[in-house]
């Protein structure tokens, strides 16, 4: 069995040596490089680590990392409900409950060799198969977490007392495909973005620097928009959380009324999925969480044995086709599972 010391990758800088770990965000305002994961249910980790340094992702060795097999992927939710849970989103939207809902679904397969299974060798087949602008691995077997992302969405960075989150909302396999309902999601997260960040920045001080962006990336290509404010006096990173989580793109609009919606339609927990990860560098007042979109965690907690789990969804609205929404999730889910699962070994960086 493989001795799995801690460890946080974040694009060219790796640390190690953990110190701390605790579960309140007050700390996140001391001092000291931390790696923070908060699911999407609100269980918290942060992390300190005495030694941090540049150092690239380790190549991908043939054999290091072994994923489940292609075939024994299983779905939290199948076609047959997924397709019930659009149409049922729907209804509440023409009941005025809601104007969006992200219905997701947690895909699930048994590891070959558990004891074996180190979550930062999955890192290196993502950044040569599907690499993201917020990649990073958590490793911290002893307190449960062991995660491995290659988001491509901004959920809270910041500078000194500037904020900034960079709400995805739009997928589609090329920019002539995009629907006027994605540009309409995207604004309907905007606005519920800018809300978010205004409970914790000064007045007047939330604008939006960029609109419905179109970003391309391997296989697809999203919408983006940028929110930036200045953080209020005395507002700090419990605040802020507090404020800003769950992201707005993954939870819908109103969030409060979304967040019951998805708990009455999802039968399996998100988990990191949907949550936030990444850095927070007490030391230089900066910091970067993503959104815990595209990510891959072991579950050693499973009924069964241990897991790899992966999250896919899509956002849903009143202009929704429910086979078309189904298919995002597919579109979303495919490429990686196969990097995963080895079906699809990476041989060099892929370019958009």
């Amino acid at each position: 069995m493989l001795h799995l010391a801690p460890l946080a990758r974040f694009g060219g800088r790796v640390a190690s040596d953990l110190r701390d770990v605790t579960s309140d965000p007050a700390a996140l305002d001391s001092s000291g490089f931390w790696a923070v994961t908060a699911d999407f249910d609100g269980r918290l980790v942060c992390a300190r680590f005495a030694d941090v340094r540049t150092e690239p992702v380790p190549p991908a060795v043939p054999g290091r990392w072994r994923g489940p097999a292609a075939g024994d992927w299983t779905s939290s939710l199948d076609h047959a409900a997924y397709v019930d849970g659009v149409r049922r989103i729907r209804d509440h939207v023409a009941a005025g409950d809601v104007y969006q809902v992200n219905l997701c679904r947690v895909l699930s397969a048994p590891l070959p060799e558990p004891a074996d299974a180190d979550i930062d060798a999955l890192t290196s087949l993502l950044a040569l198969g599907n690499p993201g602008a917020f990649a990073g691995t958590i490793r911290l077997p002893a307190h449960g977490v062991e995660t491995a992302t290659a988001s491509p969405e901004l959920f809270l960075r910041r500078s000194g007392r500037t904020v900034e989150s960079g709400p995805i909302k739009g997928t589609a396999r090329t920019p002539e495909a995009l629907l006027a309902k994605d540009y309409a999601e995207n604004v309907m997260i905007v606005d519920l973005v800018r809300n978010d960040l205004g409970r914790v920045c000064a007045t007047g001080s939330v604008t939006v620097p960029q609109l419905c962006g179109i970003e391309p990336y391997p296989g697809l290509v999203h919408l983006v928009s940028t929110v930036r404010g200045e953080l209020a006096e005395g507002a700090g990173w419990p605040e802020l959380l507090a404020a800003a989580f769950p992201p707005g793109s993954v939870t819908g609009a109103p969030k409060a009324s979304a967040l019951r919606v998805i708990e009455e339609l999802e039968t399996a927990r998100r988990g990191p999925y949907c949550g936030g990860i990444g850095w927070v560098d007490a030391d230089r007042g900066t910091a970067e969480l993503a959104v815990g979109i595209r990510t891959f965690w072991i579950d050693r907690t499973a009924g069964g044995g241990p897991v790899l789990r992966f999250g896919a969804g899509a956002g849903i609205t009143w202009g929704s086709d429910p086979e078309g929404e189904w298919e995002e999730t597919e579109l979303k889910a495919s490429r990686l599972l196969a990097i995963a699962s080895a079906a699809k070994v990476p041989t060099g960086r892929t370019t958009p």
